[in-house]
């Protein structure tokens, strides 16, 4: 049997970071839901949280999982489910747009306050301004293709 721990940090916004997820009652709907989909399918969410354009998930992979398979799962059940339940007042999609990037064991507890302090750290820095420095911070490059 294998034994196997591997921490990604993932992070996805709203199509064309439309703020639906506009209240803290609502997120904490959606990050509860996504949370409890995510058991039901295996997948171990650490800690979630985000803003109203945007989601934070620290996730450890099973064996048999990637990321991509794992975040379809995720981001396309809680669109269908939020769509389903009528929980924002115009469709609600995800971007196909990601990013991912692994977490050592010594950084898992800032990476855990980070992702719990989304709501004010937003009140000083932009979803833009976070890509921004994602993009920068792991050496990320957009590819016009």
């Amino acid at each position: 049997m294998p034994f196997v721990k591997v921490y990604i940090h993932l992070v996805w916004s709203t199509k064309n970071r439309v703020p639906h997820l506009n209240s803290k009652e609502l997120r904490v709907k959606v990050w509860n839901h996504i949370r409890e989909n995510a058991q039901k399918k295996e997948i171990f969410v650490d800690f979630i949280n985000g803003y109203s354009d945007h989601c934070h998930c620290l996730i450890s992979l099973g064996v048999d999982q990637t990321i991509e398979k794992t975040l379809q799962l995720l981001k396309g059940e809680s669109s269908f489910w939020i769509n389903k339940n009528k929980l924002t007042k115009e469709k609600f999609e995800w971007q196909d747009e990601y990013f991912a990037v692994s977490v050592s064991e010594s950084m898992l507890d800032k990476t855990r306050d980070y992702i719990k302090n989304q709501e004010e750290h937003h009140q000083k820095k932009t979803f833009q301004d976070e890509y921004d420095e994602f993009m920068s911070k792991y050496g990320f490059q957009k590819f016009k293709g």
